[in-house]
């Protein structure tokens, strides 16, 4: 979008010095003059008394005006922020976690009940899973790990199009909790996928506990995940299974290996081949070949009895049974163990609904920090989305001020007057009051597409000032007076003023009140530029001419006096 912007009016600026000014020649002909609609008098009688009142009292208007701007300053540090707004794809993803250690034929089983009640909703049009790591490991998971993907009807097939989507995925989640044996995560596809790829999780929010023992990082988490799910707003609030997988531990008794006689190894290689398995031989068919692997049966491999029988051979001859010289146990042990920059760490995450995401980072980490006492060496950071809003919050911090620091010298250069550039510049600040109006009045959050809409605005509201002060300038070059100059200007101008304005407001009315594809992201930028561009014609109207007037009253006072003086010396020499 910020490149068909620049190239369109890249073009538009080329045609404007090159077609427009031919066509003119061409096609412009006999005498040219302006004249006013019934339009323009009906707001040229409206405009010129409140306008005679702003020159009246040009401090007084020029005090309302800072207010306005401090108002607005401190109402946008209430409205919230997010990175960009959550685009409504039309589908839903859902994760879907069962126990550690669950295999593949259970985990199919409980797909097929999960689906059919995900299905029973007349919204769904269909559902599919994906289970476990394909053979290309793009996306590693184990088999107790399930990514749903539910396709929705087009909404006119609803039995109610108008119900909210989030509406429809607390629905789901009711349903779906009534399945036993799993946990859930709602998401969208492309957004889950683009979380993934930016912060490394699948959630909005993510809360790294950094530290070394996994017990520890276990009951640290699990308290911020309480704390975590008191905060309004979060939803899906998980920590990822540190533990809880099923491990076969087979720990040697020292004593008995050394009255039997049997090496360590021996029983190693004993429980190895019963349980992973070991090769015997190759068989051949063709050119192929195949390994010929020797192990336990599946359903044997878990039952502790037969593993206690297993015989593990002495060195005189025969053997032992395996639970003679060893303790077989099946315990609870990690179920993974992560880590980010060489430091063990627990992920806790957290989807964010009904709210921004930036005052519910800021929340989550007072109640985090008031709340949950961290152990010597653990530390937390937080990731997800709101790395991204805090990286691109950086970015414009360099940016936005370059740019204004940019239009103030090009103004310098067009003016070749500090006070003539600052009084048009002035446009800037005033014409934010309107795009933080507007998007507190559609209680739509500071994101970068807003912000985005915040740079965009600032060119416009420059442009009406400088159609207005040119205008004035040269009315003081021709010898008017400095209020007659101002009057005649705001008066003349104020149709080129409201044209510029319409034109700029109208063109993004359309993404203002669009509901299709993409339109999340659209409606914020639309937002801020509308609503600014109506403050800013307002206090152009009458804030620039106030300012114009106030700025140079001591300047026209200077060069009266010296009129004056030089009159009297003439009339003295005389």
């Amino acid at each position: 979008m910020a490149i068909t912007v620049v190239l369109a009016l890249t073009a538009a600026l080329i045609l404007s010095l090159t077609l427009v000014p031919a066509a003119v020649a061409l096609f412009v002909t006999g005498k040219v003059e302006e004249k006013e609609n019934w339009l323009m008098r009906w707001l040229g009688r409206g405009y010129r008394p409140m306008l005679d009142k702003t020159l009246d009292w040009p401090k007084a208007a020029i005090a309302i005006a800072i207010g306005l701007v401090a108002v607005s300053g401190l109402a946008a540090t209430r409205l919230g922020s997010e990175f960009i707004p959550d685009l409504d794809e039309g589908d839903i993803a859902m994760h879907a976690m069962r126990i550690p250690g669950t295999s593949l034929s259970q985990s199919v089983q409980m797909q097929q009940a999960l689906e059919a009640r995900i299905r029973k909703f007349p919204e769904v049009k269909m559902v599919f899973a994906k289970i476990g790591t394909p053979e290309v490991a793009t996306d590693p998971m184990p088999p107790s790990v399930a990514d749903n993907f539910i396709m929705l009807k087009d909404r006119s097939e609803w039995p109610d199009p108008r119900k909210p989507r989030d509406q429809l995925v607390k629905e789901l989640n009711q349903a779906v909790s009534e399945v036993p044996g799993n946990n859930y995560e709602f998401t969208q596809p492309v957004k889950m996928r683009m979380n993934e790829l930016i912060a490394g999780v699948r959630a909005d929010v993510a809360i790294k506990l950094f530290g070394d023992d996994l017990d520890q990082l276990l009951e640290t988490g699990q308290k911020i995940e309480a704390v975590a799910g008191t905060i309004a707003g979060a939803e899906d609030v998980k920590i990822e299974q540190v533990t809880g997988l099923p491990m076969l531990s087979v720990t040697p008794k020292r004593d008995m290996l050394a009255r039997y006689g049997v090496s360590m190894a021996a029983v190693q290689d004993t429980v190895a081949t019963a349980t992973g398995g070991k090769q015997a031989g190759e068989l051949f068919e063709g050119d192929r070949r195949f390994d010929v692997v020797v192990r336990l049966p599946e359903a044997q491999r878990t039952d502790l009895a037969l593993l206690g029988n297993l015989p593990v051979s002495l060195p005189g001859g025969g053997s032992v049974p395996l639970a003679e010289v060893a303790d077989i146990s099946l315990a609870a042990g990690p179920n993974q163990v992560s880590r980010e920059n060489g430091k063990r760490r627990a992920v806790i995450t957290a989807n964010v609904r009904g709210r921004d995401l930036g005052s519910f980072i800021s929340e989550l980490r007072q109640k985090v920090d008031a709340d949950v006492d961290l152990p010597d060496g653990y530390y937390i950071e937080y990731g997800g989305t709101f790395e991204q809003l805090q990286s691109a919050a950086t970015r414009l911090q360099i940016v936005v001020p370059l740019v204004l620091l940019m239009i103030f010298g090009l103004l310098f250069t067009l003016f070749g007057s500090v006070k003539d550039a600052g009084v048009v510049f002035s446009g800037v600040p005033l014409a934010l009051t309107g795009g933080v109006a507007a998007l507190a009045l559609r209680g739509i959050p500071l994101s970068i597409s807003a912000g985005v809409g915040f740079i965009a605005l600032s060119g416009v509201a420059v442009l009406n000032g400088v159609v207005m002060l040119s205008f004035i300038r040269d009315l003081r070059e021709r010898g008017a007076g400095l209020l007659e100059a101002v009057r005649e200007g705001a008066l003349t101008r104020l149709r080129p003023v409201m044209m510029t304005a319409l034109v700029a407001s109208l063109g993004f009315v359309p993404m203002a009140i669009n509901v299709g594809a993409g339109s999340e992201v659209q409606r914020p930028l639309a937002t801020v530029v509308i609503g600014g561009i109506i403050s800013s014609t307002i206090l152009t109207l009458l804030m620039l001419p106030a300012l114009y007037a106030l700025v140079h009253r001591r300047d026209d006072a200077e060069d009266e006096a010296a009129v004056a003086d030089e009159d009297a010396a003439e009339a003295s020499t005389a």
